[in-house]
């Protein structure tokens, strides 16, 4: 596989690393003149030192023939116009970008950027899993982020405590998967009642999150 690597930070550099020793052929570009000398000194003449937002030094990297373009600079406008000119330009089968504000990841999905990467998102996830909180956790994004898998904690004011799942109004596109109870699953059933202390494994998609929130959680 031919990856182009736009960032020379520690994430770019490691993530380069991580896939040369796997044995695909890689390519990095990184702007700063002194950080790219750095690394093609150890890694090798793997490096462009230029900005790879621009077109002409994506070329150089040979981004016509990538299978995949990773954008992880700390800049996340630096990381989405990567992305869209190798995307647009070279037509990059597979464009993933590092998102450092969490808040820029629906905009990146409108935009067609096949996947994303939050550092914050994912420490926020291993946070919530210590620390209860009323509301949905966020496990698994798919298509796009179109559809998401979550998972509801039930505690003794939910609305939904005592019912039976074929009672449930879930919004339309959503289903209950796994039903987690004293840290064993158990088979999900019409009617299966739920208790206080259940955890609830979701899909469902982004638009209808809201209502699922409010249906299993409360407001």
């Amino acid at each position: 596989m031919y990856v182009v690597v736009i960032g020379g930070g520690n994430v770019g550099y490691y993530l380069t690393k991580e896939l040369l020793a796997a044995g695909h052929e890689v390519v990095m570009i990184e702007k700063d003149p002194g950080r790219a000398r750095t690394i093609a000194d150890e890694l090798g003449s793997i490096v462009v030192p230029n900005d790879g937002c621009e077109g002409r030094y994506q070329a150089e990297a040979g981004m016509a023939r990538a299978d995949v373009v990773a954008a992880v600079t700390g800049d996340d406008e630096d990381n989405l116009v990567a992305c869209q000119v190798a995307k647009m330009k070279f037509n990059v089968p597979r464009a993933i970008a590092r998102v450092n504000n969490p808040s820029n990841e629906a905009l990146f999905r409108r935009l067609a950027i096949d996947d994303t990467v939050s550092p914050t998102r994912s420490i926020l996830a291993l946070i919530e899993h210590e620390i209860p909180i009323h509301d949905l956790l966020h496990l698994a994004e798919l298509e796009g982020g179109e559809v998401q898998i979550v998972e509801a904690q039930l505690d003794a004011s939910s609305p939904v405590i005592g019912k039976v799942l074929r009672d449930l109004e879930l919004p339309e596109g959503s289903a209950v998967a796994v039903v987690v109870r004293d840290e064993h699953a158990i088979v999900v059933r019409a009617d299966t009642t739920l208790r206080a202390g259940d955890k609830l494994l979701a899909v469902t998609s982004a638009e209808h999150e809201a209502e699922l929130r409010s249906l299993l959680i409360g407001e």
